[in-house]
């Protein structure tokens, strides 16, 4: 079976000040179903550039990315958005919820989206909501929701079309220290549940060394890291 998700080669550079910024340089990366793997490195070191690359919102200038086997560098746009929205799970520093939707309306929406009937929808929604901790707020607005919470929420969101391939950035950047820890618990138990490959953007060091492994970028290039 093809790894979910495989990042060969990937170089990516910007224009300026007359010449080109080589921000990631030759990047290489697999990730194996079930394994959730660290990405650590400071601001402004390419590491939301490689995750919009690995999540098919940029293009690489060199490489390819292989989503469950299949390489999907030179594809057209609406066959990178389709897979995107089927194999691909975003979670984000900020929820991103459509405010004036409940819970479960939100987990619901991308899978209908994707032609999945309303009452399935909401069915496979109960169920993560649940599996979250969320099983008595999935009629509430975000707005009635806290922070960790609505955090929790676009977890369930993210997972709810099956995708292969999570990829999150400074998923509890926005929470304290406590429902950090316990939104990030509720991470790692649903995603190794789903058996999804996992790549995870952090500054948190105590979060990272819960993981699987922890990779960083260097001069552009992804090297690993001892836990």
């Amino acid at each position: 079976m093809a790894e979910p998700l495989v990042l060969r080669d990937v170089s990516r550079s910007y224009a300026s000040g007359g010449g080109r910024l080589e921000v990631l340089r030759g990047c290489d990366l697999t990730l194996a179903a079930g394994e959730i793997v660290a990405l650590v490195a400071p601001s402004g070191t390419g590491k939301s550039t490689l995750l919009h690359i690995a999540g098919l919102l940029d293009r690489p200038d060199r490489g390819d990315v292989l989503v469950a086997g299949r390489a999907v560098g030179t594809l057209a746009d609406t066959a990178r958005t389709a897979i995107r929205r089927d194999a691909i799970g975003f979670v984000y520093q900020f929820h991103h919820l459509l405010g004036e939707f409940t819970a479960l309306e939100n987990v619901a929406m991308p899978q209908m989206i994707a032609g999945v009937r309303r009452r399935e929808a909401e069915a496979r929604g109960r169920a993560l909501l649940a599996g979250l901790g969320l099983a008595d707020r999935a009629e509430h607005v975000p707005g009635k929701l806290s922070g960790g919470e609505q955090q929790r929420v676009a977890i369930a969101r993210a997972l709810a079309n099956r995708p292969g391939v999570l990829l999150a950035d400074e998923p509890t950047g926005n929470l304290d220290v406590a429902t950090a820890a316990m939104v990030f618990d509720a991470l790692l138990e649903v995603v190794r549940g789903h058996g999804a490959a996992a790549l995870i953007a952090t500054h948190n060091p105590e979060l990272a060394a819960r993981m699987d492994r922890i990779v960083t970028l260097q001069d552009g290039r992804l090297v690993s890291l001892a836990k």
